[in-house]
């Protein structure tokens, strides 16, 4: 569900309501504030494989856990982005834009970098404040929700912002094109983010300390 709501508004603000930059990072940041504390207290606020990576490294969910969350994120990524396909079609707008992830004015290896610095960046403050020595659960969520926007703002106009592989895959398996022969980078580029992301928490910040 709280992959859904992320990719369902997320999108929904770049193909429906056609938003600008600050629109569109309000929008996922929101999604994701608002997913955290419905959802959270239920799974933990799984809603981004390359969350569920960085907490299966630093031990806080298992091996079976991240496989079925991360099962889970792609599912919820794919119905999400069919109902907005849906949508659009209704309106009479092409379903080749459905609000993919692409890097067209950029070469890959700085698409690359972009991705992954800014899920480094985005999982360092996710594994800290929802950790048991700096974490806050009342706060934890608009941390995340923030942080997301302001990344987003960062890196929309250079590789449409992913930072997450259900959100690239969702949207890019309805809409095909360029995206789709770049979706490799939007699934690797974050879980490297991701690992790296898991041992400087661990290591620099002391993320996993009681």
């Amino acid at each position: 569900m709280g992959t859904f709501m992320l990719i369902f508004i997320g999108t929904s603000s770049v193909v429906i309501a056609k938003g600008d930059v600050l629109t569109i990072a309000l929008a996922f940041g929101l999604s994701i504030t608002v997913s955290a504390y419905a959802f959270g207290g239920i799974s933990g606020g799984h809603f981004n494989p390359a969350v569920t990576t960085a907490m299966w490294i630093n031990k806080r969910v298992n091996a079976v856990e991240a496989i079925t969350y991360i099962i889970a994120q792609f599912l919820g990524a794919t119905v999400a982005a069919g109902i907005v396909k849906a949508c659009v079609a209704s309106l009479g707008l092409s379903t080749a834009s459905l609000g993919q992830t692409d890097f067209p004015k950029i070469g890959a290896g700085m698409a690359f970098f972009v991705e992954a610095l800014a899920t480094f960046l985005f999982l360092m403050i996710i594994l800290s404040v929802t950790s048991k020595k700096f974490g806050d659960s009342r706060f934890a969520g608009i941390a995340i929700g923030v942080a997301l926007a302001l990344l987003i703002i960062f890196a929309l106009n250079l590789t449409g912002a992913s930072l997450n592989p259900a959100r690239s895959f969702g949207p890019v398996i309805f809409a095909g094109g360029s995206a789709l022969s770049h979706l490799w980078l939007y699934i690797l580029a974050p879980e490297v983010g991701a690992v790296l992301a898991a041992f400087g928490a661990k290591y620099l910040l002391g993320s996993e300390e009681d």
